[in-house]
């Protein structure tokens, strides 16, 4: 619509277009739930929300709240209540509040309207009262995870509820604790209610842990929780292990396994795994896991949960048990088509900084690249396509006989392969390690094209941003990888991922390599004022005025070089 919030500059005046939505909210007011519960009507009041003012949007609110039941569980009217809840941050507060109280008085506005502050308190009110009702409905479950993130003052960029069956195993979810929460002030009764809300949980636990919507909510409450009332949240975990833990016991051990091995409730599980203090996490594991995790591993849902207890590791003390049992059983666990597990006990190895030299050596075996060593050169291209060594050469290799030593000519003429996202994080992991020479030196032997089609790849890319990041990685090693880019800083810079990758190593770069890229760039400058990502690069590397003033591009290089080492030298000290 092309509507504009209100300027903080100029509060005392309404521009055009906040002027139209303030009438044109003033207008619906009266239609509010007709509109609301209608496809095209739904998507106009979800636009004019996100621009609105405060008093219209209570108004709007105030309407529809009469008929919350019929607005919450609608498949339209639930996002005009979703849009009107993620107003708050910008609206909680807020400083034209006093002045339009003075606006709608001058006006002759009947009645006092109730402040956001206590719609939001009261739409609590609502939902707590049938809270079992709206958790448990399709719709309705999207206003009460809505809620509890504004009554938290948390606002989760990542809260889907995707399919396990429709995903690939590159698209294996990603765990809910990498999403970036957007946290703002909420008054005290905000967190007060949210308590009171998420005590709900409590009356019928049962019903959260295994019915599909309804333990969506839970998953939400106990993120917000964890970051807003860590002890409320410690509370609703122990209920939720103490609620499975007294289940009939499986046939090999605990009857939490039997939860892990449900779609509904491991989702549930994961959640709980990942805001749990370590020492519960503990606990927990050698309450209910320890000597499991092989066949959780295999399991193709329980495999789920195992990664978020990975991923949840902070301490020696657990990762150590740990990696001795799953360990002898990485290549089994890749076989079996669940890679994420080993990317996720890789990832705690990096965290907690142990195993990593025995990991590796694990990892090497599993490709088939540890022995005879000439082969470990190639664990670059076999990591990051996640195949096994005779099979990304396409060699036939009986069981039993001697593994061939490897033919560097084959390599060089053979393409890069696919790059798949966790074959590129379990790179990136491994580049992070305290000693990842191994990795180095295969990344050393790729050749200009080959290295290209990785820095190219979506995945693949960022397995470069890691040689340019990782403090384990020094200067000279980065530029002996680096090096085998030249000649094809033109490729790179008309590409999406890797023009992103060559403005990351231009940042990096010392005036001298600057003038090599610059050089080369400059050869085909034509061509990179016509591509679409080529053109940012040459403004990025001011090409016009390397090669028009060389000596005021110098200048001007070498001032950058200066204050960054200024920079660099502050933040050592």
């Amino acid at each position: 619509m092309g509507l504009r919030p209100r300027s903080p500059h100029k509060a005392g005046r309404r521009f055009p277009a906040e002027l139209m939505v303030h009438n044109v909210l003033k207008e619906v007011e009266a239609q509010a739930l007709a509109l609301a519960t209608n496809k095209t009507g739904s998507e106009i009041m979800q636009e004019l929300l996100g621009f609105s003012p405060l008093k219209p949007l209570c108004r709007v609110w105030a309407a529809l709240r009469s008929s919350l039941r019929s607005v919450a569980c609608h498949r339209c009217g639930v996002h005009v209540l979703q849009s009107a809840l993620l107003q708050l941050p910008r609206l909680l507060g807020s400083p034209a509040e006093k002045e339009e109280d003075v606006e709608e008085e001058e006006n002759g506005k009947d009645g006092p309207l109730e402040t956001l502050e206590e719609l939001v308190l009261g739409l609590a009110s609502e939902v707590c009262d049938d809270f079992l009702f709206y958790c448990g409905d399709t719709h309705g479950s999207f206003v009460v995870r809505t809620l509890l993130q504004v009554l938290g003052g948390t606002l989760l960029e990542s809260e889907r509820a995707r399919h396990r069956g429709s995903q690939s195993p590159d698209a294996q979810r990603a765990p809910a604790r990498e999403c970036k929460p957007t946290d703002f002030e909420v008054p005290e009764t905000f967190l007060n209610c949210l308590q009171d809300l998420s005590s709900c949980f409590l009356k019928d636990i049962a019903v959260f842990i295994t019915d599909k919507i309804s333990s969506f909510c839970l998953q939400v409450a106990l993120q917000i929780l964890h970051r807003k009332l860590p002890q409320f949240c410690a509370h609703l975990c122990n209920a939720v292990i103490s609620y499975l833990s007294s289940r009939n016991s499986s046939a090999d051990g605990s009857p939490l396994l039997l939860f892990l091995r449900d779609q509904t409730s491991s989702r549930l599980l994961e959640q709980v795994l990942l805001v749990l203090e370590p020492l519960r996490l503990q606990s927990l594991f050698e309450d209910h896991f320890q000597g499991q995790l092989q066949a959780l591993a295999a399991h193709p849902i329980a495999n789920f949960p195992l990664q978020r207890l990975l991923d949840a590791i902070t301490t020696t003390e657990l990762l150590s048990p740990v990696f001795e049992e799953l360990s002898p059983a990485l290549e089994a666990v890749l076989a079996q088509g669940h890679p994420g597990v080993v990317i996720a006990l890789v990832g705690a190895c990096r965290r907690v900084g142990a195993h990593q030299a025995q990991v590796l050596l694990l990892l090497l075996e599993a490709f088939h690249c540890a022995e005879p060593s000439s082969r470990q050169v190639a664990c670059v291209p076999l990591f990051a396509t996640l195949m096994a060594y005779e099979v990304y050469y396409g060699l036939l290799e009986e069981e039993g006989t001697v593994p061939a030593e490897h033919q560097v000519d084959m390599a060089m003429a053979r393409a890069l392969g696919d790059v798949t996202v966790l074959g590129s994080l379990l790179l990136q992991h491994l580049l992070h390690f305290s000693s990842p020479g191994i990795i180095l030196q295969s990344l050393g032997a790729l050749t200009g094209p080959q290295l290209l089609t990785l820095a190219q790849s979506p995945a693949g890319s960022h397995v470069l941003d890691a040689i340019l990041t990782s403090p384990s990685v020094t200067r000279k090693q980065r530029r002996r990888v680096l090096k085998t880019l030249k000649g094809q800083y033109v490729a790179l810079a008309c590409s999406r991922h890797g023009s992103r990758v060559l403005d990351a190593i231009w940042s990096g770069a010392a005036l001298g390599a600057r003038k090599e890229i610059a050089a080369e760039l400059g050869e085909r400058n034509q061509e990179l004022i016509r591509d679409p990502f080529g053109h940012h690069v040459a403004r990025n590397v001011a090409l016009t005025t390397f090669l028009k003033r060389r000596e005021a591009w110098e200048q001007q290089q070498g001032a950058v070089a200066k204050r960054r080492r200024a920079l660099n030298s502050i933040l050592e000290d």
